[in-house]
């Protein structure tokens, strides 16, 4: 019997093929996912599930599995084919059909798995459908004793292409050179499309300098996860040597982007997020815009700087989507490199983040430089993410509230894990949903401040390490 507990995720399912997911699991999912959200005509559903898959060789046997166990329960499928994470979304959401994803994102070669989704690219998670999928799993999925649903093949890629062009306006830029780093991943496939003239667009005045294009699900050049800084290297080295305005980075399913500016620097998700959110703004007066409680103090104050309302809230694509529909928010960022708009359905676009970029930079003199352009939006020194082994996480986090929280002039809240903020700095502490760590984030004014802070609270994380 599978661990189903370590298969299915937050937000997804996710494990090594085929020991962790094979085949059989992925026909049984496919079963599960049409009962659990009746996507099947006699439900009163659309009556087809669509379904996409990233460059991993084991992706086309287990899409055609998932495919059966789908069409078994009388639901038609919709093969898109090869796409990113966002373009099965798009597919959802033009379609107006539920959906599955086949990849592992960021994760080695040896891994896959599905991110699902409802009509609209609407999200399914462990509060909204991955549970009830577990327990149909673990009780057996009933029998549907009626005809096959049918399958069908749609090429999808240039109505994806053609809508991401549509929301971001790159007519009049000034010419760019832009390095691309794949990651031999999915934007290898979904960058020529979007930035080229394959869907029939109008040619932008960009050079492109394409790296690790070849689709490869076996990564021969490195992770296809540009949080991950020792990633970024031979981006960083190709725009120096290039001479390049920026850089774009992509992770597997090219769901994220990460941005280099001209000097080879890495620019912080939450400094990219401030950008596109002022961008947003200035097309949506007074809206609402979304931040997880780990993106920089800069997004919230550049929010109102620009008019708008910034709305705090845990991390996770599932509980910045409800907030987003609950605040009819224009725009979400994280500090992984997720963003998230209201006119893509509300779900994450790593290329949309990358076209505002380019927007921006290319709206601007000739001259101008993107670490200049963004020398506003960043504010404050950030530790990124650091994640520590501790048994008992809980002890730990009360040690560091004890510690911290006692000072005078601090507020605490425990809206994801703990977060103390000490006025000219901050940090959050939180466990991880799969993994005996703790993860911190610390920001401060100034990089001796966010050391000192960084360094007290990591002793403690160490003395009670796993």
């Amino acid at each position: 019997m599978r661990d189903l507990g370590t298969l299915i995720k937050a937000y997804d399912v996710r494990g090594t093929v085929p020991d962790q997911f094979d085949a059989d699991l992925a026909h049984q999912i496919g079963a599960a996912f049409v009962r659990v959200i009746g996507a099947a005509a006699r439900d009163g559903g659309p009556g087809a599930v669509v379904v996409g898959h990233d460059m991993r060789p084991s992706g086309p046997d287990l899409v055609a599995a998932f495919a059966d166990g789908v069409r078994e329960q009388g639901c038609d499928v919709v093969l898109i084919g090869l796409c990113s994470t966002d373009g099965l979304y798009f597919a959802s959401g033009h379609l107006g059909l539920p959906g599955a994803m086949f990849t592992a994102s960021h994760n080695p070669a040896q891994y896959n798995g599905i991110k699902l989704c409802r009509a609209g690219a609407a999200p399914v998670g462990q509060d909204t459908g991955l549970a009830d999928i577990r327990a149909l799993l673990e009780s057996g999925v009933p029998q549907f004793d009626g005809p096959l649903g049918s399958e069908r093949s749609q090429d999808t890629t240039a109505g994806y292409a053609k809508f991401l062009r549509s929301l971001v306006d790159l007519t009049g830029i000034r010419p760019l050179k832009v390095v691309v780093d794949a990651g031999n991943g999915m934007a290898g496939f979904t960058v020529p499309a979007v930035l080229g003239t394959q869907a029939g667009l109008p040619a932008l005045p960009l050079t492109l300098d394409e790296m690790y294009f070849e689709l490869d699900g076996s990564f021969p050049n490195h992770e296809a996860n540009p949080i991950e800084p020792a990633n970024l290297v031979d981006l960083q080295r190709r725009v120096l040597e290039v001479g390049a305005d920026l850089g774009l980075a992509f992770d597997g399913d090219a769901d994220r982007c990460f941005v280099i500016d001209e000097q080879g620097g890495i620019v912080s998700p939450s400094t990219l997020t401030a950008l596109i959110a002022a961008r947003e703004l200035a097309r949506h007066p007074g809206s609402a815009i979304i931040h997880n409680c780990i993106t920089s103090k800069a997004v919230p104050e550049v929010v109102l700087e620009n008019g708008g309302r910034p709305v705090r809230t845990r991390v996770g694509h599932s509980f910045i989507k409800a907030t987003m529909a609950q605040t009819d928010a224009v725009f979400g960022g994280e500090h992984s490199g997720h963003f998230y708009f209201r006119d893509f359905w509300r779900a994450d676009s790593g290329m949309l983040a990358a076209l505002h970029t380019i927007a921006a930079l290319g709206g601007t003199e000739t001259g101008t430089t993107l670490s200049s352009m963004l020398q506003s939006y960043d504010r404050y020194v950030a530790s990124g993410e650091i994640n520590t082994p501790v048994s008992d996480q809980r002890a730990v986090m009360a040690q560091i509230g004890a510690q911290f929280g006692s000072r005078p002039g601090t507020t605490i809240d425990e809206l994801d894990g703990l977060t103390i903020d000490g006025g000219s700095w901050w940090l959050n502490v939180r466990p991880s949903n799969t993994e005996p760590l703790l993860r911190l984030n610390v920001e401060a004014a100034d990089a001796a401040t966010m050391a000192r802070v960084r360094d007290e609270a990591l002793a403690l994380m160490r003395g009670g390490a796993a």
